[in-house]
């Protein structure tokens, strides 16, 4: 198949450019508008018991969760009469404006004490902008424009759940413009290093532009038929820049390897496809796989970020192995063109070093003659390096993702710092059907109040404290009621998220005497993080079961697919352990920009990082395995497949690791923490598999292995030799005179 397509690059190759440009400037003319179709929600779980009593709230009551929060800031005191006209017709208008609902503030509730900071002089105003994501996004965007700022005396700041998604996605569509801005030009002077050559260091990077700009074409369309959240677009730009560099770094080696052993133009291509281009092909499969895999877990944020890895794996694999050879094609010889660097002598041209001088081959023969210490030493390091992952501390993203200058992260802030916030933080216990018994509510609003960790619980018939009624029944929660419906607001003893998601547990544990749905921010968070744990083995299971298979197509071997695999996660210790020792607890913060440690990692960050982290693992492996396969098949003999493999793959997947690090590390500019922590923790993970496993742990692995490495029972093999990957040679005879350096 892949000699089929060379043979229609080569001689359709004006028109496969002018198609593939064609749809390249399409998709990045719908991509100006795709932020306008992307939500920065989706950390949620649709189908879980708190997104149940947020329905049930919004159907039997008209009541939305509180999402919006106005900081008012006065010179006076917030008591003063003047203070508290201003601040009582403010609410009023915003009361009134279309789309906002259940508006009160410190001066419209009887002077509610957790509605007014300690210093006097700082009151919020509270309230619900209804519709959906997408909806509720652009209306408090339109009404921090006409609210936010000074208004009659007092300073007016925009905060809540809404104005945080909507930074979110602001803050996202910055970063990939920054990230891309940082990261071609610093690329680009890598690519010349590395090929030598400014017409060849320029293919990769326009292969990978190609390619971005069809997957966002792509995921434009998606984000038209369904929910598609603001972090896939930075899953584009991150993923497509690296991996589009990567396939194309190896084709465009290769094809160069190929023409300096004597091949014409085309019949370079063709060899270059039937060989290269089918790990490109395996390799693109894998990680296109790893991030399907989390289409398991029901938040739409991790589904997304799944959808938008799969699209840029195989659109780059396809810009690599249609778009790429058409402009070999055009170019021919003229790839050397632009030269920055003396062209090296390679093998063949004089007398150079054989294979068995290289750096690689030196280095995997040291290890496998003393395999067991090299991989116990390495192991152990790596280990350690994870160590700080057994501390983690899961949560979910909040307002201190974003950077200080962030209107939502100032809000809440000052909230935290100032204000009885537990009193925001309330959960609510919504009873659809049942409630038309206030002697049952009333007993269950009492043992509710008696958990610990419960400050107060508010219900149409009363409000109790620690156990006893602290107030005959208020007409401000005659609202609770509804026929038979009623709900109870919980509110927690203090801010922390700790105790809040405590509570959570605590109250669906009471035998209530109705059906009691528990939501709130503390309950959401509570059921995406029970929806992760849920949906976790069976997103590994799809991943593993998936790269065996794909892992045996490209090694033709039952033990290699499952020592990649070990490997693969081995590699990804040090990943997870930075995640923990930076992002969580705060160590050398300072060298990654403006973001505060939480004391814990957003849950969605390792199931995200996970599935992109091992495709990228396994993307060397499949590199590595496939070249080690066909020295294999050629010599025969285990521990020179390994040397000569790692000698012939070396320069290049040092190159690539390098290359797509430099990608990677760019959106550590990012403004968003968990954005942050995909920059530093892919490059750890690529460069730990370039590194210390492809170098130490791998080849000594093997070589404890020796032969059996390599075997398969009779009906895989043949299984194996009808539709395995293969490094096919591209002249009668196999030239095994080593490759050419990178840089000519």
């Amino acid at each position: 198949m892949l000699d089929r397509l060379a043979g229609f690059v080569v001689r359709k190759r004006l028109a496969v450019l002018v198609v593939g440009l064609l749809l390249a400037v399409v998709g990045g003319v719908a991509s100006t508008t795709l932020f306008d179709k992307l939500t920065a929600g989706g950390f949620d779980d649709p189908k879980s018991e708190s997104s149940r009593a947020i329905t049930a709230l919004d159907k039997r009551f008209g009541q939305g969760l509180p999402n919006l929060t106005l900081l008012v800031t006065s010179k006076g005191r917030v008591d003063d009469p003047s203070v508290t006209a201003a601040g009582t017709e403010l609410t009023r208008k915003l009361g009134k404006e279309p789309g906002v609902a259940n508006v009160s503030s410190y001066w419209t509730t009887g002077k509610a004490p957790q509605l007014r900071g300690k210093s006097g002089h700082k009151a919020l105003i509270m309230g619900t902008v209804t519709g959906d994501d997408t909806t509720s996004q652009k209306r408090v965007a339109e009404l921090a424009d006409r609210y936010e700022g000074s208004r009659g005396g007092l300073e007016v700041k925009f905060g809540g759940y809404t104005k945080f998604q909507r930074e979110l996605l602001e803050q996202g569509q910055k970063d990939a413009t920054t990230g891309e801005t940082v990261a071609i030009p610093i690329t680009l002077v890598a690519l010349v290093f590395i090929f030598g050559s400014a017409v060849a260091a320029a293919l990769p990077l326009a292969v990978a532009l190609v390619a971005m700009m069809l997957t966002m074409g792509l995921t434009w369309i998606l984000a038209s038929v369904t929910t598609v959240g603001s972090l896939a677009a930075s899953v584009v730009t991150l993923l497509g820049l690296g991996l589009a560099i990567d396939y194309s770094l190896l084709m465009v080696s290769r094809y160069r390897e190929e023409l300096r052993s004597g091949l014409a133009p085309p019949d370079a291509i063709r060899a270059t496809l039937t060989s290269a281009g089918r790990t490109v092909t395996f390799s693109a499969l894998t990680v296109a796989v790893s991030s399907l895999a989390m289409a398991w877990f029901p938040l739409q944020a991790v589904r997304s970020m799944g959808y938008a890895g799969a699209l840029t794996a195989l659109l780059s694999g396809a810009s690599s192995l249609i778009v790429l050879p058409a402009l070999l094609a055009l170019l021919g010889d003229r790839i050397e063109k632009g030269r920055v660097f003396r062209r090296r002598r390679g093998v063949g041209q004089t007398a150079a070093r054989s294979v068995e001088s290289g750096f690689w081959h030196r280095l995997a023969t040291t290890v496998m003659r003393r395999p067991v210490p090299i991989v116990t030493i390495v192991t152990g390091f790596l280990l350690l390096l994870g160590a700080p992952f057994l501390g983690i501390n899961l949560g979910m993203p909040d307002e201190r993702v974003m950077p200080a200058s962030s209107s939502a992260r100032q809000v809440a802030d000052t909230v935290r710092a100032e204000f009885d916030s537990s009193e925001q933080n309330a959960l609510q216990v919504v009873a659809p059907e049942g409630g038309s018994d206030r002697a049952a509510v009333g007993a269950y609003a009492k043992r509710l109040s008696r958990l610990p960790h419960v400050a107060a619980v508010r219900t149409a018939t009363g409000a109790y404290a620690q156990g006893r009624q602290a107030a005959p029944p208020d007409q401000r929660y005659a609202r609770f009621a509804s026929g038979d419906a009623v709900y109870f607001s919980v509110v927690p003893e203090t801010a922390s998220a700790d105790d809040a998601d405590r509570l959570v547990g605590e109250i669906r544990s009471q035998k209530a005497p109705f059906e009691a749905l528990v939501g709130g921010a503390a309950a959401t968070n509570h059921d995406a993080a029970a929806a992760l744990e849920k949906w976790l083995p069976y997103a590994l299971g799809t991943v593993l079961l998936t790269m065996l298979v794909l892992l045996f197509l490209v090694t033709g071997s039952v033990m290699l697919p499952f020592l990649a695999l070990v490997l693969s996660a081995l590699s990804l210790t040090a990943t997870f352990g930075a995640l923990v020792w930076v992002f969580q607890d705060g160590h050398l913060a300072g060298l990654f920009g403006d973001f505060t440690p939480t004391g814990n990692i957003a849950a969605t960050i390792p199931v995200m990082l996970f599935g992109l982290a091992f495709g990228l693992a396994m993307d060397y492996q499949v590199f590595l395995l496939s070249r080690m396969r066909e020295e294999y098949e050629l010599t025969g003999s285990p521990t020179a497949a390994v040397a000569q493999g790692l000698e012939r793959t070396g320069r290049i997947v040092t190159a690539a690791a390098v290359a797509i690090s430099v990608v990677f590390l760019a959106f550590t500019v990012s403004g968003i923490s968990l954005v942050k922590a995909y920059g530093v923790g892919l490059p750890l993970a690529v460069l730990m598999d370039a590194t210390l496993i492809r170098g130490a742990v791998l080849p000594a692995a093997m070589r404890l292995g020796g032969r059996a490495t390599w075997w398969a029972p009779a009906p895989l093999r043949r299984l194996h030799s009808r539709y395995g990957l293969r490094e096919e040679p591209s002249a009668p005879a196999p030239r095994r005179d080593g490759d050419r350096a990178l840089t000519g």
